[in-house]
C-alpha cells in the first residue's frame, strides 16, 4: 500500500517573486520621491468576531496581499527602501496547541523562507524591533484605523522613537496615508494583475449564465443565489467578491439589497448584481432579466433604455477621456430616458442641476475595480480630474430605479429596477468588455432564462 502525499504545511498561493518585484517598485518610488529616511508599515486585516466564538472567515488587507502573499493574521509588513534589510515582517509564532485547533501557520522562521522576507520576527516584537530599524526616519507611509490594534502598537513605537531621540531635536515621523499611496501601484493593472482579474471576471460569468438559465417561477431569492454561489466554487473562485445581491421585484429599486429571502414571482424582474474573487481580484456584474424569461413592454422599455445608454458610454472609452466625462455623459442619457417614460417634466439642465434625476438614478456611472470590488485609486489629483490610461479597470452601470411607492410614475413603470453592469479594460486603442460573455440584448435573455431542466 502507498503511503499518502501527507499535508503538513502550507506553500504561498503565488509565486513569490511577483509580491517581491511589487516591493522593489514601491521601494524605488518611495525612494525617487521621499528619499531613504522614508518607510513603509503595512498591517494585516484583523480577526473580527461574528458571535459569540466564531469569527467572520479571515480575508487579507488587499494592501498587505500585494506586497506579500502573505495571508495569516496579526502580520506587519515594515519596508525600509535603500537600507539593509529592505523587507522586514513580523508575524505570530508557531504554535503547537493553537495549530492543532486553527490550522497550520508558517512563523518566522517559515515566512522568511517561503515568501522571500529579507528579516522575519515575531509579531511580539514589532515595537521594539521597529524601534531599532526606524531609528534616524523622518517619515513612515501607514494607514490610521484600519486595525485599531496595530494603530495602538504604531503609537507606542512612534512615542519610543520620540524618546530615543533625546534632546535631538526630532520630533514625530510625519505620517503619510500608506492606502492612497499603494492604491496609485494597484490602479494600472499590469500582466499578473489581469490574469487574476480576468480569472475573476470568466468565473463571475459563468455564475450569472448560470444563473440565467436556472432561474423559474416560484424559486426564492437565496436559490438563485445557490446557483451563483456554485459555480464560483466550481471554477476556483475563493470567496464572493462582496455580498450578493439579488432582488427580484419592487427590490430591485433597493441598490444595496442583500436579504435575498423573497419568492422570485412570475412576471417580476430579477435583478443580480454578484462577482466572484479570485487570488483577491474581483468581478463586479449586474444583469436583470424576467423571471419567466419574456420582458413585458414597460419592461422592455426600461430595459432598452438603460442598455442604450450603458452601450453609448462603453463605446466613448479611450485613452485620454476623464473617469468624470463617463458619469457626466451617463447622466444626461439616463435623463433623457426619464424624459422619454414620463418620470420627469420641464428643463433638462434643470434637472440635472437640481440633482431631481437622483430620485431615479443615485449613484455614478462606475468604480474603479481590482482586489477591491471598489477598488483603490485616485479620481482626482490636486482637485483635477485624471485622464483614463490603459491598464485601468472598472465598471460601467448605468441604471435605473422606480420605486412601487413612487405615486408620480406611470404605474406600469413602479416597482422596475434595472441595471447593467460590465468590467471594462482600458487598453491603448479604447476598451475591452472583460464581461461580455454574460447576455444582455433582450433576445438573447428571452432565449436562456429558464433553459435549466430541473
Amino acid at each position: 500500500m502507498s503511503t499518502p502525499n501527507l499535508k503538513t504545511s502550507r506553500k504561498p498561493t503565488e509565486n513569490p517573486e511577483i509580491f517581491k518585484a511589487r516591493r522593489n517598485k514601491v521601494a524605488k518610488a518611495i525612494l525617487a520621491n521621499d528619499g531613504d529616511t522614508t518607510a513603509l508599515i503595512v498591517s494585516a486585516h484583523p480577526e473580527l468576531i461574528r458571535n459569540d466564538d466564531v469569527h467572520y472567515l479571515h480575508r487579507q488587507d488587499s494592501n498587505m496581499y500585494y506586497l506579500t502573499g502573505f495571508e495569516e493574521p496579526e502580520s506587519i509588513l515594515l519596508l525600509r527602501p535603500g537600507k539593509t534589510p529592505e523587507s522586514v515582517m513580523f508575524v505570530r509564532n508557531k504554535n503547537v496547541e493553537r495549530e492543532t485547533w486553527d490550522g497550520f501557520r508558517f512563523g518566522p522562521e517559515g515566512t522568511q523562507k517561503e515568501f522571500g522576507i529579507d528579516q522575519v520576527y515575531s509579531i511580539d516584537q514589532f515595537v521594539s524591533k521597529s524601534t531599532e530599524l526606524l531609528s534616524g526616519y523622518e517619515n513612515v507611509y501607514y494607514r490610521m484605523f484600519k486595525n485599531k490594534e496595530v494603530d495602538h502598537q504604531f503609537e507606542n513605537l512612534l512615542l519610543d522613537l520620540k524618546r530615543s531621540f533625546g534632546r535631538s531635536g526630532y520630533g514625530l515621523l510625519s505620517v503619510k496615508d500608506a492606502d492612497t499611496f499603494l492604491g496609485e501601484f494597484r490602479l494600472i493593472k499590469d500582466h499578473t494583475d489581469l490574469v487574476n482579474q480576468r480569472k475573476a471576471c470568466e468565473i463571475s460569468a459563468q455564475a450569472h449564465v448560470s444563473a440565467m438559465k436556472g432561474t423559474k417561477p416560484g424559486m426564492t431569492e437565496r436559490q438563485v443565489q445557490a446557483l451563483l454561489v456554485t459555480e464560483f466554487y466550481k471554477n476556483g473562485a475563493a470567496r464572493e467578491g462582496y455580498n450578493h445581491i439579488v432582488a427580484s421585484g419592487n427590490s430591485a429599486t433597493t441598490l444595496h439589497y442583500n436579504f435575498n429571502d423573497q419568492v422570485c414571482e412570475n412576471g417580476e424582474l430579477l435583478l443580480i448584481d454578484s462577482g466572484a474573487e479570485y487570488n483577491y481580484y474581483s468581478g463586479d456584474i449586474t444583469r436583470c432579466y424576467p423571471v419567466n424569461g419574456k420582458f413585458t413592454p414597460a419592461q422592455k422599455k426600461v430595459y432598452a433604455g438603460v442598455l442604450k445608454v450603458q452601450k453609448e458610454v462603453i463605446n466613448y472609452i479611450k485613452p485620454g477621456i476623464f473617469f468624470k466625462d463617463l458619469h457626466e455623459m451617463g447622466t444626461s442619457l439616463l435623463v433623457d430616458l426619464m424624459f422619454e417614460l414620463n418620470l420627469v417634466s420641464g428643463r433638462k439642465e434643470d434637472v440635472i442641476k437640481s440633482l431631481e434625476y437622483k430620485k431615479y438614478y443615485p449613484h455614478g456611472i462606475g468604480h474603479w475595480l481590482g482586489m477591491d470590488v471598489h477598488d483603490a485609486g485616485l479620481y482626482y489629483i490636486k482637485g483635477k480630474p485624471r485622464p483614463i490610461e490603459a491598464g485601468m479597470v472598472f465598471t460601467v452601470e448605468p441604471g435605473l430605479y422606480i420605486p412601487g411607492t413612487d405615486k408620480t410614475a406611470p404605474p406600469e413603470l413602479r416597482g422596475i429596477g434595472v441595471r447593467i453592469e460590465d468590467n471594462i479594460l482600458v487598453t491603448d486603442r479604447g476598451c475591452e468588455v472583460m464581461t461580455s460573455s454574460v447576455p444582455k440584448e433582450i433576445e438573447e435573455i428571452e432565449a436562456i432564462v429558464g433553459t435549466q431542466a430541473r
